[in-house]
């Protein structure tokens, strides 16, 4: 027996080298793995079934309790969180799959987990018993023993299964990262000035304020909805942008949270973006910075559903309540049956501050989270993106959501009986109008930034902050 158990392992180690070389072919790690582990599990399954005494069928059963027995200890030490330290375990439990878990724990594709050895071990044991089942020999394998395994087997699954249905309602599967490195959601090379065929809006006239030697230049950083506000203005003043920024990064994007670390570090002299939350404020004090904030432009601050939704409008109030989790259904506000399913921001995104600062003192439920890859760290977890469903609610800023990241299968709502239009932004009617900020350290010293940001605030950047899609002050 120990020498059959010891051929399967080697037979899914191959298999699973050879999963690795399909990935490379089809893009897909779990779709990979399953044709080349199912092929492989009834190859040498029939393999095995031509020279297997009928004394040790039993044993090839043995596998597969195996594993979904230790999938279901690890799915209940972890409650279904596939990226806790705990699976590096299991993997080392089933070391013959380690190539393809490797290639797992990369893509965040969890799944693999459970499927790569279910899928070689079922493929295994299938023409054993088509060998025994057209032999009349069925008999040989003791039903007791049998039925108990299968039992285990069946029990590990559906108790695994029951873990993994509860976390999918406040853990989503991961829409992973496109563009920036993982730092942004959307695509931002239409708005950098290195782009050819970038569409930074110009000035009528020619700036009335130049910055031409790249060591004065500020270096820039900010949220991913002002990265096309702060490219323009470096388009307009830094003589020679294109090369100045080539040359030394100097209008960069590291989305807001990163930014304004930077911008506490040093590495950044001027930081866009909305209001700074509470925990960045403190971080800002206990690092000895004061901060100067200059408000260059208006914008909304915009909560929205898919167009099949009901609602049109909601009250501040009622925000409140869904975002606290009094408001469950939306039912209670006159729409579908349906469960709210309430999107959120990371903390310490200009958004998700907004937000808290929109709730006061009431605690704002968990976000929704999903299991994301983070390259050699392996799969870790993180607020959820937005996903339009039709119980879905969401929240961003105005420019964003209708231009930067336009999605026409969204519904802005109206709050307190009024809609997040241009007109309503630019006399604060809206009730959530905010302000979008250049922020500078008091002790930075380079002479282009107090000249720079008053251009800002002049004529000619107002123009550019209308162009770009935001409502000039």
């Amino acid at each position: 027996m120990k020498k059959l158990f010891l051929k399967v392992g080697l037979a899914q180690f191959g298999f699973s080298i050879l999963a690795l070389f399909l990935t490379s072919a089809i893009n897909s790690t779990l779709q990979a793995s399953l044709i080349s582990l199912l092929i492989g599990g009834l190859l040498f399954g029939w393999l095995t079934s031509r020279k297997l005494e009928e004394k040790n069928t039993f044993y090839c059963i043995l596998p597969i309790a195996y594993t979904a027995s230790l999938w279901a200890i690890f799915i209940f030490i972890t409650w279904g969180a596939l990226g806790k330290s705990p699976w590096m375990f299991y993997s080392l439990l089933h070391l013959p799959f380690l190539p393809v878990f490797f290639m797992a724990n990369m893509e965040g594709e969890g799944r693999i987990f459970l499927w790569a050895p279910l899928a070689f071990e079922l493929a295994f044991v299938l023409p054993i018993v088509i060998k025994f089942a057209a032999l009349k020999k069925l008999h040989m394998i003791s039903r007791r023993n049998t039925l108990i395994l299968f039992s285990i087997v069946l029990l590990a699954i559906g108790s695994g299964m029951a873990v993994q249905w509860q976390r999918s309602k406040s853990v989503l599967p991961s829409y992973g990262f496109k563009y920036g490195g993982g730092y942004s959601s959307t695509d931002l090379s239409p708005y950098r000035v290195s782009n050819p065929d970038h569409v930074l809006p110009k000035l009528d006239e020619a700036s009335e304020y130049v910055i031409k030697d790249p060591k004065q230049m500020p270096v820039m950083d900010g949220a991913e909805a002002a990265y096309p506000v702060y490219s323009a203005f470096a388009n307009a003043v830094y003589e020679n942008a294109k090369a100045a920024n080539n040359q030394k990064e100097i209008i960069s994007f590291t989305n807001t949270i990163y930014a304004f670390e930077r911008l506490l570090s040093k590495e950044v002299d001027i930081y866009f973006g909305a209001e700074p939350s509470s925990a960045q404020r403190e971080m800002a004090k206990k690092a000895g910075a004061e901060l100067v904030m200059t408000p260059i432009g208006k914008e909304a601050f915009v909560f929205f559903v898919n167009p099949e939704n009901q609602i049109d409008r909601l009250t501040v109030s009622e925000i409140q309540s869904i975002y606290s989790g009094e408001l469950k259904n939306w039912s209670q506000l006159e729409g579908k049956s349906k469960n709210i399913v309430a999107f959120q921001r990371p903390a310490d995104s200009g958004s998700q501050t907004l937000l808290e600062k929109i709730m006061g003192d009431k605690p704002i439920i968990q976000p929704l989270k999903e299991e994301t890859p983070a390259g050699m760290g392996g799969i870790i977890e993180q607020v959820a993106d937005y996903r339009n469903f039709d119980n879905a609610i969401g929240f961003s800023f105005r420019f964003f959501a209708t231009g930067m990241r336009k999605n026409e299968k969204i519904k802005l709502l109206s709050i307190n009986g009024i809609s997040p239009s241009p007109e309503n932004i630019a006399s604060e009617k809206y009730p959530f109008t905010a302000s979008l900020y250049a922020i500078t350290l008091k002790s930075n010293k380079k002479k282009t930034i107090p000249p720079f940001l008053e251009w800002m605030k002049g004529s000619q950047g107002q123009e550019l902050v209308e162009k770009v899609g935001y409502i000039k002050n």
